[in-house]
């Protein structure tokens, strides 16, 4: 008798109501919405099963007391506790009586009821200025949305989203407002009762310590060069001039198409390109800091190597470079510049053939040093590149600074030269044979140096058209890109015909607030595109 082990008493000892929800669901809807929990009020004995007025919830479908005449119920009960009748589907258009029993055989009664209810969310959930490429940062505790710019912003319609079937008042999709002022916008939810006010700002935030912030990267826009700007001739387009405010589309044989930089909307086409326009006179472009577009002909095809300056999209053609002794070498194929050739500038042309060599000119306050170059010979690399290399310079004051070469030789590596003594300091991963490297670029960003180059495959059946964006703040750094475009999307193969010429083009610049990078990258009869990234301290 006394081994015997007494009972153990279930019941808990904190008194609870034995029945904590109920949970409804439609039978044969596999979709993860298919939940709806419910709210009980224990002294009334009513439990309320709350189902959305749109269903699926972002969907324009509103559901109605027919749709719940067999819900499928399931009880959430605390040990011990029953319900009778047994739970399984209820018509929910009727009122429907559940008895609760708990542990100490206490029974309460409660009617089970269905509401369908607007939703109560009143959120922003994204803010941006597309024309001008701002994103909105929302702080939702604080109720704030910061619009990182240094300028003026000026009265612009916004692309905004809210909760679903919510309202914005006053609704910047609809009406330009004017950013360089607070803005206040309310957003009432669909119940037509819960409202929420943010307050709209321009902000100057933190940058991280150094570089892009992490994961920051975003394609912006994206133009398939025939579809989309209507530039139907197989193998003419094969560089960009990225100016202030527009990408210039250099295609040979015609004026310039150029596109909003931030949207990529066509803007117009430069109206006084005429005197350079036909055979292979514009064969390429580039364009410095300072607003001006360098165009250059194919030499020794077109005659001697020539450079014309056209100041803005608007600007007439004068000539800039002419070097009359030109005739032995084969150049213009690509041109390079950087700084600005209204102050210091340094301008690079690489020659093509076997010797891997380059053409430099300097620009010094405004005015060229010479016509004629200063050829340099690059040491480390093996074989000639053909008719594919670009060289970038780093340093707008000092022609003796390192410089970045994308090249088709062996190693086939997007090399780091040493500037003093022409010889490569780092290399890049290795290029595929198939593939070949043909533009190159370098730009400072929040204190971080980046350099960026392609590559493209020109057979009929390669589609490997890629971008690669290298950290240069240090030789361990640069052997591993940190972003690189996907394959198979932005070439030519892929949109408007194969790239035969393997030709491409790649520009970084940096906004005037220095908040952000762009990366604008093409290839030939493929599509042009901007990348975003920023240094906001989040």
């Amino acid at each position: 008798m006394n081994g015997c082990q007494q009972v153990e008493d279930l019941t808990p000892s904190v008194s609870r109501y034995g029945i904590n929800s109920l949970t409804a669901s439609f039978y044969g809807d596999e979709s993860s919405e298919n939940s709806f929990t419910s709210e009980i009020d224990y002294e009334k004995g009513i439990i309320t099963i709350v189902f959305p007025y749109n269903y699926p919830r972002i969907s324009e479908n509103v559901l109605t007391m027919d749709n719940l005449k067999n819900v499928r119920i399931e009880a959430n009960l605390d040990d011990n506790v029953t319900i009778s009748p047994p739970l399984l589907y209820l018509d929910l258009t009727k009122e429907n009586y559940i008895t609760v029993t708990d542990q100490t055989k206490t029974k309460k009664d409660y009617k089970i009821v269905a509401e369908i209810r607007k939703s109560a969310e009143a959120r922003i959930t994204s803010f941006e200025l597309k024309s001008l490429g701002i994103s909105g940062i929302i702080d939702e505790e604080l109720k704030t949305i910061s619009l990182i710019s240094l300028e003026d912003i000026g009265e612009l319609l916004a692309e905004v989203n809210i909760s679903h079937g919510a309202t914005l008042d006053p609704d910047p999709r609809t009406v330009a407002l004017n950013y360089d002022e607070e803005i206040s916008l309310t957003v009432t939810a669909q119940d037509g009762v819960s409202k929420s006010v943010y307050k709209v700002q321009k902000d100057v935030p933190n940058k991280v310590d150094f570089g892009m912030r992490t994961g920051s990267g975003k394609v912006l826009w994206s133009k398939t060069i025939m579809a989309d700007l209507g530039l139907s001739e197989l193998h003419m387009t094969t560089g960009i001039a990225v100016t202030k405010d527009y990408v210039v589309v250099n295609t040979r044989n015609q004026p310039s198409k150029y596109l909003d930089r931030k949207t990529g909307a066509i803007v117009g086409t430069m109206p006084n390109m005429g005197s350079i326009v036909g055979g292979l006179t514009n064969f390429f472009a580039t364009a410095d800091d300072g607003d001006n577009i360098l165009v250059c002909n194919l030499a020794p095809n077109a005659g001697t190597f020539k450079v014309w300056n056209i100041k803005g999209v608007n600007g007439t053609p004068e000539l800039f470079i002419d070097w009359s002794a030109s005739g032995s070498y084969a150049i213009g194929r690509k041109l390079s510049v950087k700084g600005s050739i209204d102050g210091d500038a340094i301008i690079t042309a690489a020659i093509l053939g076997a010797d891997r060599s380059f053409a430099r000119w300097q620009v010094k306050e405004g005015v060229l040093q010479s016509h004629t170059p200063e050829i340099v010979t690059i040491s480390g690399i093996e074989g000639g590149w053909g008719n594919n290399a670009d060289v970038v310079a780093t340093d707008p004051s000092n022609p003796n600074a390192d410089y970045f070469v994308s090249y088709y030789a062996a190693p086939r590596k997007f090399a780091w030269v040493n500037g003093s003594t022409n010889a490569i300091r780092a290399l890049g991963p290795e290029i595929n044979a198939n593939w070949i490297q043909n533009a190159a670029d370098y730009t400072v960003f929040n204190n971080c140096p980046y350099a960026a180059s392609n590559s493209v495959n020109s057979f009929t059946w390669g589609s490997d058209d890629s971008i690669y964006l290298f950290d240069a703040s240090g030789t361990s750094t640069f052997t591993t890109p940190i972003w690189t475009a996907p394959i198979g999307t932005y070439g030519g193969k892929d949109n408007g015909g194969q790239n035969a010429n393997g030709t491409g083009d790649v520009i970084l610049k940096v906004s005037n607030d220095g908040y952000y990078m762009y990366l604008y990258f093409m290839f030939t009869n493929g599509a042009i595109v901007c990348v975003q990234y920023d240094c906001i301290d989040m």
